[in-house]
């Protein structure tokens, strides 16, 4: 038997109609000796009839059939009683009377319901346990039905503006100034090692230098990170990288391509084009450089108002370069001890000592910070941030990135609360994009005791900011930019460096990396610019998390076909797992000791 149709597609315009479908079983109900059984397959359910009366060789067969079996049917299309129509299912007013049947594969009782609502109830690592089974959901069919359409509108999108897809190695050499690698032993190299490509950053701006002039791929890329729900050791990323482009021309391009995807697949239209925003106001503003801006609760500084304060706290983060930074929660003067507390530890986990906070109850400002407080300082809190009653304010004053850093998060669980008390309301189906622009080329870190790259090595600076590299690199802007949505960093990317002795600089004179590890590492680029190379820019993008904000899914294991969980391991084929000796002995590895 050869299929005819799936089974989504059979309507009452069918009737009449011989067909043969195949899929599995996803339900048995038993009437009296008549069987109705739902048939699924990637499409869609048809109901089918195996009836003793009319057709008695199937039915009895059909007898041993079990949920998830595998099978084949051939039969005739049927009107269904108008007392037994499914309004809610697209093949509801028929079910295929079948004449033929055959059994591929009898299926044992599955460990857990192939069903949403049910099967998301199921702990997550059993369902990753038995993927195979996990991916039969609905759901998850109907997520990859829709990933498989996206990566189609970007290839098309891509197509139509002249570029090329180009595959770039895996296998890679070490360069430890990014995130950690995965490391690989070399066979035929004894003590040296490949690591997985982190991204193809160094390859794409080698195809710059090569006249490909416009370059796109979907690259898997591998880091050996702690993860989370928006983490993956192996992932997808959309890469691209453009000769002869400024950071306008890749806003104008991107926002097509994401006004295509959402238009394409969710029928959203996106109003162009996006909001941009400056790394400085961002953290001043929202207290992250991934701002959620579908809601208010925006910061205030009041640095200036404090310095002189009788709060010591205050006073000393003012006079000391810092901040004071501020954010009221309307209407949240109700939040719990525990819910206090929890921002609390929140706090305390991004660098603060505790967590300052006002209530205003019954119109008295009740906080054990109050009684430092002169009236000027109160009135000027009361007017900039427009207190009432039942308000909430918290406050974080420190160095200023990290002032902003804490009240962003505080200002993300604030939200939280409010929604649970129905307070706060963000629209379903609103997507707020927003470029994040003009990063710090550079942040000084304290434990290496060195300037390090904010974004990565081969960002270019802001023309006018490159004479400060020499005597004030932590000013100088990158032209670096992320394109965020909804709180998420979608991706990132910058204008690149394409002079060889800006690079050289940057690597030797600012970034302090030794000279003979710039040429081990990165020499064959710096020979590579000096052969004519294009002034070019790029971005990379998380395809997984477009994904999942496309899908609206809370993780991005939900949107990779077999992910690995927040231990790096899959738990369908048990890897990581052992190898033997002899495998170590061939890459000129010693085995661990053990005992």
């Amino acid at each position: 038997m050869k299929r005819t149709h799936h089974c989504a597609q059979l309507t009452a315009a069918d009737v009449g109609r011989k067909v043969s479908l195949l899929g599995w079983v996803d339900s048995i109900r038993d009437h009296g000796g008549i069987l109705f059984v739902d048939l699924r397959d990637r499409e869609g359910i048809t109901q089918l009839l195996f009836d003793p009366t009319g057709n008695p060789g199937p039915a009895e067969k059909a007898a041993a059939l079990k949920p998830e079996s595998v099978i084949e049917i051939e039969g005739e299309v049927v009107a269904r009683p108008a007392e037994t129509v499914n309004r809610n299912l697209g093949t509801g007013a028929i079910e295929v009377d079948c004449t033929a049947l055959v059994i591929h594969n009898l299926a044992e009782t599955p460990p857990f319901p192939i069903d949403d609502t049910l099967g998301e109830k199921v702990n997550e690592d059993l369902r990753l346990t038995y993927r195979y089974l996990d991916l039969r959901r609905p759901r998850l069919r109907r997520i990859f039905k829709l990933r498989h359409r996206a990566t189609k509108v970007i290839r098309d999108y891509f197509d139509e503006e002249g570029f090329y897809e180009i595959e770039t190695p895996i296998l890679f050499k070490s360069t430890p100034e990014g995130a950690r690698e995965y490391l690989v032993p070399s066979r035929l190299q004894p003590g040296h090692f490949y690591a997985l490509a982190q991204s193809p950053q160094q390859f794409k701006q080698i195809l710059m230098v090569g006249g490909m002039e416009r370059y796109y791929q979907l690259a898997r890329c591998f880091r050996d990170e702690d993860l989370r729900a928006d983490r993956q050791p192996e992932f997808t990323q959309l890469d691209l990288e453009i000769s002869f482009i400024d950071r306008d021309g890749l806003y104008a391009l991107i926002e097509g391509l994401m006004a295509r995807l959402w238009k394409d697949v969710l029928g959203v239209e996106l109003a162009l084009p996006f909001p941009r925003l400056a790394f400085k106001d961002a953290m001043n503003r929202f207290g992250s450089d991934k701002p959620d801006t579908r809601f208010g609760l925006e910061l205030e500084d009041f640095t200036a108002d404090f310095r002189e304060s009788g709060f010591k706290v205050f006073r000393a983060a003012a006079e000391s370069g810092g901040a004071v930074k501020a954010l009221v929660a309307p209407g949240l003067a109700d939040i719990t001890q525990g819910e206090l507390n929890h921002l609390t530890e929140t706090a305390k986990s991004l660098g603060a000592k505790g967590l300052a906070f006002i209530k205003i109850e019954g119109g008295e400002w009740k906080s054990p910070i109050v009684k430092f407080f002169s009236e000027a300082e109160k009135a000027a809190l009361s007017e900039r941030l427009g207190l009432k009653d039942g308000d909430l304010v918290f406050f974080a004053a420190d160095a200023w990135e990290r002032a902003c850093t804490i009240l962003g998060r505080i200002r993300l669980e604030s939200a939280a609360l409010l929604r649970k008390r129905g307070r706060l309301e963000i629209p379903s189906g609103r997507y707020d994009f927003l470029w994040v622009v003009d990063f710090p080329l550079m942040t000084y870190d304290e434990e290496q005791g060195r300037y390090v790259a904010s974004h990565h090595p081969f960002t270019a600076p802001v023309p006018e900011d490159v004479p400060l590299l020499d005597s004030d690199p932590k000013s100088v802007r990158g032209q670096h930019y992320d394109l965020v949505l909804n709180g998420t960093e979608l991706g990132g990317g910058s204008i690149r460096i394409h002079q060889a002795d800006i690079q050289k600089k940057i690597f030797e004179e600012v970034l302090k990396i030794p000279p003979e590890v710039v040429e081990t590492r990165f020499g064959y680029l710096l020979r590579a610019f000096r052969y004519g190379c294009p002034p070019h820019g790029g971005i990379a993008f998380g395809l997984d998390r477009i994904m999942a904000l496309l899908t609206d899914s809370a993780s991005i294991r939900d949107v990779i076909a077999f992910p690995k969980t927040q231990k790096g391991q899959c738990l369908m084929t048990q890897s990581p797992g052992p190898v033997t000796a002899k495998q170590l002995k061939d890459v000129h590895l010693t085995p661990l000791a053990t005992g």
